[in-house]
């Protein structure tokens, strides 16, 4: 038992947040100079991250052979997307005008960070940039930067295009496929260290905010994790049912990835393993290498519930009073505004600049009360888009017929030996 628990990765990363946090709270400058671990980390995954996107969209697209079959899946997934992410932003915009959390907030007391470089980000984010952004101006500049929407929308030219050559164009579907066995090796790699990134990602957050910037805004903190929570418990609860899989039997699927975001605040860390996760789990490789790279810039439930909770907030701390066209102007601007934030630690807090530019209603100042906090909000809605991806490739994969249920419930029942292990009873 001690052998396997020892080398399990879950056990490992869970650990190692834990250590992580300890050593932040009780020596803060240790935990601040452990930041190296969790950036050097990040970039490893990063550094595979766009050629990844790139060989699972273009190799799902090709393995199709179908270009109808094709522009069917995108359309359904931009339609789930929509759909998923503007009840999302509803469901926010409900909870914190009920809740009320920045209602008798003394903003004079609080700390403020410095947020001039996230307002000049934002400033520059209007709808317009946000659409033009998706086309690179140079492909290798796009995968330079990491840019997950200018690689998705390379990759999906290309995966066209190369499907048109038919089988002229085969050789190069072979060739591709070996080259993206190589990088999920290398992911492998990776993953060992997994645990030290998870630690000083950790200990670097919790040294360098600590505890005590959490209690001023403690309020509007717990709202938006039980909203999150609530999000996933009913909403995608209710989605997974519908499609006839158990959402719980996923989550426990996908642990060992939610605990490397919750360690790391990225979900991109996870991004190759979700791959990797769900074609085990009975989606087609095809709807996977489409739906997930999308899903990281166009399905950001989690994103989408902290960004209309955000803007009520500061509107209700700084005693601004929206009115309800007010309210449905920010929920359509959110709309457009949300999807350039992609899953990369604190993007999406570059979006409320722009949301709050457009609007003219909320000082931009506001947002330095929330910089202090957003690292541990981060953590909340990078984990929650990971879950609705995840569940978004699965309804499509169902929708088309290209869910293999008996591979499901092998995956299932593998993953009940690791249950029973724990503790925790197999549902299938």
């Amino acid at each position: 038992m001690r052998g396997p628990l020892h080398r399990n990765l879950t056990v490992q990363v869970l650990s190692a947040i834990a250590i992580g946090a300890l050593i932040g709270y009780v020596n803060p400058i240790w935990g601040q100079s452990l930041q190296p671990l969790g950036e050097a980390f990040i970039r490893l995954v990063k550094m595979v991250v766009g050629p990844i996107v790139f060989l699972t969209i273009v190799l799902g697209i090709a393995n199709m052979r179908d270009l109808k079959r094709v522009g069917r899946v995108g359309l359904k997934a931009f339609v789930y997307f929509e759909v998923v992410t503007t009840i999302a932003l509803a469901i926010g915009l409900v909870v914190v005008n009920v809740t009320r959390p920045g209602a008798g907030l003394a903003t004079a007391t609080l700390a403020k960070g410095d947020v001039t470089k996230y307002a000049e980000a934002g400033k520059a984010m209007t709808g317009v940039d946000v659409l033009t952004h998706i086309v690179p101006s140079s492909v290798v500049g796009a995968f330079a930067n990491g840019d997950v929407l200018q690689i998705v929308f390379f990759a999906v030219l290309f995966g066209v295009a190369l499907t048109a050559l038919g089988d002229r164009g085969r050789l190069l579907v072979d060739v591709l496929e070996s080259v993206q066995s190589v990088f999920f090796r290398i992911v492998a790699i990776v993953m060992v260290v997994a645990p030290i990134g998870a630690f000083g990602a950790m200990a670097y957050t919790v040294g360098t905010f600590g505890l005590r910037t959490l209690l001023p805004l403690g309020r509007l903190m717990l709202h938006v994790y039980l909203t999150m929570a609530r999000c996933v418990g009913d909403l995608l609860w209710a989605i997974a049912r519908a499609y006839g899989f158990r959402l719980w039997n996923y989550l426990w699927f996908i642990r060992e990835e939610i605990l490397l975001v919750r360690g790391t605040s990225s979900s991109e860390a996870a991004l190759p393993g979700m791959i990797e996760k769900l074609e085990r789990y009975g989606c087609a490789r095809s709807v996977v290498g489409l739906v997930i790279p999308a899903g990281y810039s166009f399905n950001l439930d989690g994103t989408s519930i902290y960004l209309s909770m955000a803007v009520v907030f500061l509107a209700q701390a700084f005693h601004v009073d929206l009115g309800i066209g007010q309210q449905l102007a920010i929920l359509g601007i959110l709309i457009l505004t949300s999807k350039g934030a992609a899953g990369v630690t604190g993007s999406g807090f570059i979006v409320l600049p722009s949301t709050l530019s457009a609007m003219q209603v909320v000082q931009m100042e506001g947002l330095a009360l929330l910089l202090g906090v957003d690292r541990f909000m981060s953590e909340a809605r990078a984990i929650v888009n990971l879950i609705g991806n995840g569940v978004a490739t699965i309804v499509v994969a169902k929708s088309e017929g290209a869910f293999d249920e008996k591979q499901r419930v092998a995956a299932v029942e593998a993953m009940g030996q690791h249950r029973i292990a724990a503790g925790v009873e197999p549902v299938i």
